[in-house]
């Protein structure tokens, strides 16, 4: 198994994202490549005394900075030769067990490309919280339907630490896309959805998340959020459409929701006083260019009350004002998210065998 760590002025967690890999995985034999890219700090240092001491570890320091994607596509594709692959950010941890219990899950499964899990965030300086550990069931999601669902969400439901992927199919699907600084991860697990099926380990698990003030995605707006969403889902239509049952239907239905994003944030940036920090115009604007028929739509009735109303009046008005949190429940109704069920979990995994 290989794990890949990018890191950049990250020194001084890589004791602990490493530490997390090696120790408590069970019977999985895993490599660790630390490509730290020409940070600053000294991190550079650290990965190399870490590698001096670990036959497990290596460490490739850059003399010049390169960007986390091509350093991600670097480890990824040109060092990454067990059968299967992790890319885990300096900053986080996989939880006791986690490498086993998708290692287990990719073996029982040929057809399944990438396995995930649950993921824990914590606040950088305060305690872990306690993993479930106990693998209680696992389901496999045809690439399809899964990719359809997240569609349908606009989002991929996954932050990335918890993933393991097979490193035949990473190979196959390629790397990171420079396009996507922000959310290449999102692109990817689509990408490799397309061309393979999902499994998703139930009631454990997989990983932490650290929240910092130093995370990458502290520095993207709202705004910059959702045009880097539109960029993903719609990318990976234009390179695997013909994968695809009906690319232009799952189009209009992400179009459709990352509109009802963009004004559902404009609502709240009302209810909560925000209209100075929040560009509301812009993102009227964007919602109408990425689905025009986003007037359409209940939630923008919503925004135009709350702008006839005036930021200064809403505080006063809003207990008359529809709240934003029943504005999302009405355009999920709207929109329809249907329950689908997965092909099979593995409580019943002896019916298909």
């Amino acid at each position: 198994m290989s794990v890949v760590i990018p890191c950049y002025n990250y020194g001084h967690f890589l004791e602990q994202a490493v530490g997390s890999v090696l120790d408590d995985q069970g019977d999985v034999d895993v490599r660790v490549l630390i490509i730290d890219d020409a940070s600053p700090d000294g991190s550079g240092e650290v990965a190399l005394e870490m590698a001096a001491r670990d036959p497990r570890v290596e460490a490739v320091v850059h003399t010049t900075n390169i960007g986390h994607i091509a350093t991600y596509n670097e480890g990824l594709l040109g060092w990454a030769d067990g059968d299967y692959c992790m890319l885990l950010s300096a900053d986080d941890q996989v939880t006791p067990g986690a490498l086993q219990r998708a290692a287990e899950l990719l073996d029982a499964h040929p057809d399944v490309g990438f396995a995930y899990g649950n993921v824990l965030w914590f606040r950088d300086g305060s305690r872990l919280p306690r993993p479930r550990t106990r693998r209680r069931s696992w389901s496999i999601w045809p690439g399809q339907v899964w990719l359809e669902r997240r569609f349908r969400h606009g989002r991929s439901g996954i932050n990335s630490p918890e993933v393991l992927v097979r490193t035949s199919l990473q190979h196959k699907v390629g790397g990171y896309d420079p396009r996507l600084p922000h959310l290449g991860d999102t692109q990817m697990w689509l990408r490799l959805a397309a061309r393979a099926d999902v499994g998703y380990l139930r009631g454990v698990d997989q990983a932490y998340y650290r929240r910092h003030p130093t995370n990458m995605s502290a520095a993207y707006t709202t705004l910059m959020t959702l045009e880097q969403d539109l960029l993903a889902f719609e990318s990976v239509l234009d390179e695997c459409g013909e994968l695809l049952d009906d690319p232009a239907r799952l189009s209009a239905i992400l179009r459709r929701k990352v509109a009802c994003e963009a004004l559902l944030t404009a609502v709240r940036a009302y209810d909560r006083g925000l209209t100075s920090q929040v560009d509301v115009d812009e993102l009227m604007a964007f919602a109408v260019d990425c689905w025009p028929q986003a007037r359409s739509l209940p939630i923008y009735r919503t925004l135009q009350l709350r702008r006839t109303i005036g930021a200064r009046a809403m505080p006063y008005l809003r207990p008359l004002v529809l709240p934003a949190v029943a504005a999302r429940k009405a355009e999920s109704f709207w929109l329809g998210l249907p329950a689908v069920r997965p092909l099979f979990s593995s409580g019943t995994w002896a019916r298909y065998r």
